[in-house]
């Protein structure tokens, strides 16, 4: 009797992932802050069914989500005034007080730690490992400030005004969320705006779950530009901070300068690998796979590989593979309803424009000389049958890109790597620095002597030797050269610094202003 093979299953959406059934458990979870169409704005102590909301969609298959409730600027003012009472009443508050409802608001953050990820699969396409690593470091984090934050104040009080809060939509919790926890546990009352691309509903829900313990919260959505006169330029606001793309932030620099208004600007910067006199290519390969976390989506992604030419076909035998290894699809598509949710190195960008951009980008470069040496493909992917798939992109290398590209001089935002080749430490050191300053950079090199003389030319606030080098935890410090940082530096006790002032008028905080660069 003749047999038939069974045809294998479709991928489908893990059940209880859906986004109705995230959005029905922010509902049980925050009532005060979630509407059964729309999220509100917290100012003034209390959520407000305020504003405009927006339509908006998941980058992960394009269905509608919660879109930002936004503001005009008339009641952004009223927000920020209002917040500057709070702060007032907030500085008053014993540092045991303040301890404590922070710490009550992580407990808070700790017992729905899942749905705040799930929340971040959806608004910002970050793949579930990553999701919850993201929720992980904010909770993890503010908790270590929690237990040293009396010898970090000592000697030190609150700003005159409270702090505003305007950041990229790349890391709503472990960046965002950390930085206002922390400014609020010093003393300060805190404004955010959540950013315009994503991270809405899991911004609302973290911010409903600390509020409650009684910290001084404001939570407002508008467009940057109709409100940068609130959040930026108010007289009431103590310090401004900022991580975004060099263009907003230097109008924002420009605007706190005038003022003389204490800030901290992050900002962007081309990160990058050297390889000289390297031959340590076994332990290179997986680190490779790595960078490619989140569509490398983040400020301390390492976009450009400079390579010694010498050295190049052996670099490439190791790279190659392991741009290949990179798995990418739908973040909660499952082969069966039992499974795990997939361990995926990357899902979609932020958009389907940002990936239209990109990919068109690419095109271009190739057009006019870059050499693709590796080009992915969305079939190698895992998606559920028929999903919008436009916000993907699969990883791509180009090798030397033409100078007239974006991709030769800025970071891509995106799974697009390029890789130029140089035969002269000179070379090396100038294509390192291609951005005029970064964050962090990583030179791979045999010789420590050789990684100890060319250090400290790469113009960048952190360099690994053949380690990458992130934002860092705890008492690590965070900045920035050049270009991509403005302001107080932060990190460990810098953060706390940044955000209170110390007995002497005329104190200079660490950190990179029109007048001085003073480093830690």
């Amino acid at each position: 009797m003749a047999t038939s093979l069974s045809t294998p299953a479709s991928p489908l959406l893990k059940p209880g992932t859906e986004w109705a059934a995230a959005w029905q458990r922010c509902l049980a979870a925050a009532p005060e802050a979630f509407r059964e169409d729309r999220v509100l704005n917290l100012w003034r102590g209390t959520w407000q069914a305020d504003g405009r909301p927006l339509p908006a969609t998941t980058p992960v298959d394009g269905t509608p989500i919660a879109g930002p409730p936004r503001l005009d600027a008339a009641t952004a003012r009223q927000a920020v005034r209002a917040s500057l009472d709070q702060h007032r009443a907030w500085r008053e508050v014993p540092l045991a007080e303040r301890k404590a409802r922070v710490s009550a608001g992580l407990d808070a953050l700790t017992e729905h730690r899942e749905l705040l990820a799930l929340l971040l699969v959806w608004e910002i396409g970050k793949p579930w490992r990553l999701a919850q690593a993201d929720v992980d470091r904010a909770i993890e984090g503010v908790r270590w400030y929690v237990a040293e934050i009396d010898r970090m104040t000592a000697g030190r009080s609150p700003l005159p005004g409270p702090v505003s809060n305007i950041a990229s939509w790349n890391y709503p919790m472990s960046v965002l969320v950390h930085a206002m926890l922390v400014q609020a546990l010093a003393g300060n009352a805190v404004i955010a705006k959540t950013p315009t691309d994503g991270g809405l509903a899991c911004l609302t829900l973290a911010a409903a779950l600390v509020a409650r313990e009684g910290v001084p919260l404001t939570l407002v959505s508008g467009s940057g530009g109709e409100l940068s006169e609130a959040l930026v330029r108010a007289p009431e606001i103590g310090c401004v901070s900022f991580v975004g793309g060099r263009d907003t932030g230097a109008r924002v620099a420009t605007a706190v300068a005038d003022l003389g208004k204490r800030h901290i600007l992050e900002q962007e910067g081309l990160n990058t690998w050297g390889i000289w006199d390297f031959t340590g290519w076994d332990a290179l390969a997986p680190q490779i796979r790595k960078t490619f976390d989140y569509a490398k989506q983040r400020c301390t992604a390492y976009p450009r590989f400079v390579v010694q030419r010498s050295a190049f076909a052996d670099f490439l035998a190791h790279y190659l593979p392991a741009v290949r290894a990179v798995t990418l699809g739908h973040p909660l598509a499952v082969d069966s309803a039992e499974d795990d949710l997939p361990d995926l190195d990357l899902g979609p960008l932020i958009n389907a424009a940002k990936a239209k951009e990109l990919t068109d980008q690419v095109a271009e470069a190739i057009d006019r000389g870059a050499i693709p040496l590796h080009r992915g493909e969305l079939s190698a992917g895992r998606f559920l049958p028929g999903q919008d798939t436009s916000a993907y992109v699969p990883p791509v290398t180009l090798l030397n890109p033409p100078p007239a590209s974006p991709l030769h001089h800025a970071e891509p935002f995106g799974p697009v790597d390029t890789i130029v080749l140089v035969d002269t430490e000179a070379e090396l050191l100038a294509a390192m620095n291609a951005s005029n300053g970064a964050l962090v950079a990583t030179l791979s090199c045999d010789d420590p002597g050789v990684y100890e003389r060319l250090a400290p030319q790469i113009r960048a606030f952190k360099t690994g030797h053949g380690k990458p080098r992130s934002r860092g935890d705890r008492e690590e410090l965070f900045g920035g050269f050049g270009a991509s940082w403005r302001g107080a530096f932060v990190g460990g006790e810098l953060l706390v610094r940044a955000v209170t002032q110390g007995s002497s008028a005329d104190e200079r905080l660490p950190g990179n202003f029109p007048d001085y660069h003073l480093m830690p």
